[in-house]
């Protein structure tokens, strides 16, 4: 089996321009990585994306940080395997990029394994 990075991107709503420039940045590299690279868009308008919202909000800032301090994940944000990739739209060489050394932190993790 591959090694696979999985993708995920914080959306708002299809108004709120950030996200769905973010989400487009992504969906125009993923032909490029085909069954290497998977993609989830996380809607906090539904139960499912709210929740995985709220577990990616706390593994940034604690559940302290998340239901006292209100400190919550970016949107829109790009996680790269439940961590934070980019607060900010990336460029597409800087996705690249990014997903090239994940790809390669994958693959060593593999390796080390077996």
């Amino acid at each position: 089996m591959p090694d696979i990075v999985h993708i995920e991107v914080t959306f708002k709503n299809r108004s709120y321009t950030p996200s769905v420039y973010m989400e487009q940045a992504v969906q125009e590299i993923l032909p490029m990585y085909e069954h290497r690279v998977t993609y989830s868009r996380l809607d906090i308008r539904t139960e499912e994306g709210r929740n995985r919202f709220l577990t990616l909000s706390c593994s940034l800032f604690g559940e302290k940080g998340v239901y006292i301090n209100h400190r919550l994940a970016p949107i829109p944000g790009l996680f790269m395997d439940g961590e934070l990739a980019f607060d900010l739209i990336p460029s597409r060489p800087e996705l690249e990029e990014a997903i090239e050394k994940q790809l390669s932190r994958v693959s060593l993790a593999g390796d080390s394994s077996q």
